[in-house]
């Protein structure tokens, strides 16, 4: 069985597991955000059912539309606010929290053989740390509440194999960025990506979530990791319960191996108005922006900050450019003030939000106007993702968005630093 197999097998009491098969799997974390969450709770009212299955199972983050942006943000986080306290779920308010996938791994709510579903496409980051990790509608979320449990069907895998080690300013974003040019918007579709090879065991834990974040667009149903000693280092950290590592195993059964050479990639941009539409920096041409955004649950953790930390130090945001950068965390903002780089941003002209999704799904804190261009480390360019169907979006990692800001047009970090 592949590594996906192994976890699930496990979460249903049975000692195999194929793809296709529909399965009652237990859950080990159940998570909605201030969007999803008020239709998950109505949901439970209506099953009739008094309180959650575990209490401290069950998380509630509202990251989307906070610090509220208006009436109706402020009336969905109510609501989700008082039937956390009610439940005496695990609950985060705006000053404790952050942007949900950013908090839960930081606060070692997720580990390694977990099984982890989200209201929320992106609940696939936990992957790193080797658990599964999916995203599901609030409905499936709300019956979770309720029994502790869910049915879903075996992702058959996907294995995907780095070869090489990775250049100056290549990271995660750009490697999940190349594979999703490479296979396409539904190249993974209901599947597992399983990331290995040399290149990938070379990111940091940080450059890890980037990459498993986004494994949904490539319609993916989850991205995952094998635990190693990063990974070890990084969850005891933070842990505080034991948890089960899982390994793949030698004879497992993958439904295609991907195999790619990264030794010569160059920092990747997706243009618009799709995640595959990927080139390499050099090839992206002359585009000027109107705004830059550096944060979000892809890169809005603290070694993203240190990269736009790195190539902003001294230098000047364009002045026909708005550069917004968001810590992912209230733990990642006081490190990036700690590490004097929110003084360092400040003095560049950008400006500090506090921890939000904000204007990665056009909620609030940069919203694009219509003919606006905005590059952003954030994890979808779709036609109005960001305000105005007239704008566009374009991703990269922090280090091409740091250049960006800087050169007022998409730019390598080399055009800056030389």
């Amino acid at each position: 069985m592949t590594l996906v197999e192994k976890i699930l097998a496990a979460h249903c009491g049975r000692k195999e597991v194929k793809p296709g098969e529909l399965l009652n799997v237990r859950v080990d974390l159940v998570l909605a955000n201030d969007i999803t969450a008020p239709i998950a709770i109505r949901e439970f009212h209506r099953i009739g059912v008094d309180r959650v299955f575990n209490p401290q199972k069950v998380v509630i983050v509202p990251d989307h539309f906070v610090p509220n942006k208006d009436i109706a943000s402020a009336e969905q986080a109510k609501l989700v606010r008082e039937f956390a306290l009610e439940q005496g779920l695990v609950y985060f308010e705006v000053g404790q929290g952050g942007i949900e996938h950013v908090l839960l791994p930081e606060r070692g709510l997720v580990a390694p053989g977990d099984v982890v579903i989200g209201a929320d496409s992106h609940t696939c980051t936990y992957g790193a740390v080797g658990a599964f990790a999916t995203g599901m509608g609030s409905t499936d979320i709300a019956a979770a509440m309720a029994t502790g449990d869910i049915w879903m069907k075996v992702p058959p895998t996907i294995q995907l194999v780095y070869h090489g080690h990775l250049g100056d300013w290549v990271g995660g974003k750009d490697l999940i960025l190349h594979t999703i040019g490479h296979i396409g918007v539904d190249g993974a579709l209901y599947s597992a990506l399983e990331f290995t090879g040399e290149a990938a065991e070379a990111l940091s834990m940080d450059g890890r979530f980037t990459m498993a974040n986004m494994a949904i667009e490539a319609g993916a149903k989850a991205g995952i990791f094998k635990v190693d000693n990063k990974t070890q280092l990084y969850v005891k950290a933070r842990g505080k319960r034991s948890y089960l590592v899982h390994e793949p195993d030698a004879d497992a059964e993958y439904s295609q191996v991907i195999e790619f050479d990264v030794s010569s990639l160059e920092p990747q941009v997706a243009l618009p108005h799709s995640p595959a539409n990927v080139r390499p920096v050099s090839q992206v041409g002359n585009i000027e922006l109107d705004q830059v955004v550096i944060g979000s649950c892809t890169n809005g953790r603290i070694e993203d900050l240190r990269i736009a930390a790195r190539i902003l130090r001294g230098r000047k945001v364009h002045p026909k450019v708005r550069c917004i950068i968001i810590p992912g965390s209230q733990q990642v903002f006081l490190d990036a003030l700690i590490e004097e780089m929110i003084g360092t941003f400040i003095k560049a002209g950008a400006v500090v939000g506090p921890p939000t999704c904000g204007p990665c799904l056009g909620g609030h804190m940069g919203v694009l106007a219509a003919g606006e261009r905005c590059l952003s480390t954030t994890n979808r360019n779709f036609i109005g993702r960001m305000g105005s169907p007239k704008s566009e979006v374009y991703l990269s990692g922090p280090a091409v968005a740091a250049a960006s800001a800087v050169m007022g047009r998409i730019a390598s970090p080399e055009e800056v630093l030389g």
